[in-house]
């Protein structure tokens, strides 16, 4: 009797090992897209501080942020009793997290390496000012960088965009340490914080084609996942302006506060 069920229990063996294959499969391609996802307690300023102000138990709070956007600079909890009562030296936005070259007593920046969180590359792409949003750029900016280029196929010109949230260390030799000294706002280059095969992306595409930033709220870390591109064609038909304009109008409403219609009413 066993004998005739022996064909049934290896089909229940082999369809078991098959979905523990496939789960073992999907959860090691979560872990893949969720590294460095995983969000870790930093100190954060609880409001505008402006220099010449002291850090207080008031003024700072802790909030969470992605472990990928943090490198040694930035403040974490068990910093707190050796950075409170320190002197502000450069402006800090309420939300955003701060940095021990921002604070008085603090040993600023004596080479850049320091500001490179481990694992990433510090690269200077060539910019002016139409390439760098006005030169209003600066130092622990968020930004995107977008490349114009030729199509070899087609032989027409293509924009991208080619990195998504990337954080700015300096603007020519201009540090966040060192900003609040500093009153020439000109700059030729920006060097950002990437992986380094981000920095190999930036390096090709500077010998191709034309790079530009586009700044960013450094509270968004939204990131779109699958990357569109405009072409002539698409500026001529109109291809993608209609659903870029909706997906404007709903956010602007949003940021005015007002809910906006749900589609077809």
């Amino acid at each position: 009797m066993l004998k005739g069920k022996m064909p049934l229990i290896i089909a229940v063996a082999l369809a078991l090992i098959a979905v523990v294959v496939a789960w073992r499969a999907i959860r090691m391609r979560e872990l893949e897209v969720t590294r460095g996802w995983q969000l870790q307690d930093v100190i954060v300023a609880a409001a505008d501080i402006q220099p010449g102000a002291f850090l207080s138990n008031d003024s700072v709070m802790v909030d969470k942020m992605p472990r990928k956007f943090i490198y040694e600079s930035v403040l974490v909890p068990a910093d707190m009793e050796v950075a409170l009562g320190r002197e502000v030296i450069v402006p800090i936005k309420r939300g955003e997290p701060i940095h021990w070259y921002q604070l008085q007593g603090i040993r600023s920046l004596e080479r850049l390496s320091k500001a490179v969180r481990r694992g990433g590359r510090a690269i200077s792409m060539d910019v002016n000012e139409r390439s760098s949003v006005g030169q209003w750029v600066r130092p622990n900016d968020h930004v995107d960088v977008l490349g114009t280029f030729r199509d070899p196929n087609s032989n027409q010109m293509v924009a991208v965009t080619l990195l998504q949230n990337v954080i700015v260390l300096a603007t020519g030799s201009v540090t966040a340490a060192s900003q609040s000294t500093r009153t020439d706002n000109s700059f030729g280059t920006v060097t950002l914080l990437v992986l380094p095969e981000e920095a190999e992306i930036l390096v090709l595409s500077q010998e191709l084609g034309s790079l530009y930033l586009s700044l960013r709220n450094a509270e968004d870390i939204s990131i779109f996942e699958e990357r569109a591109r405009t072409t002539i064609q698409t500026l001529l038909t109109g291809e993608r302006v209609k659903k870029l304009q909706e997906r404007r109008y709903q956010t602007i409403q949003i940021i005015r506060g007002i809910t906006p219609p749900k589609t077809g009413q």
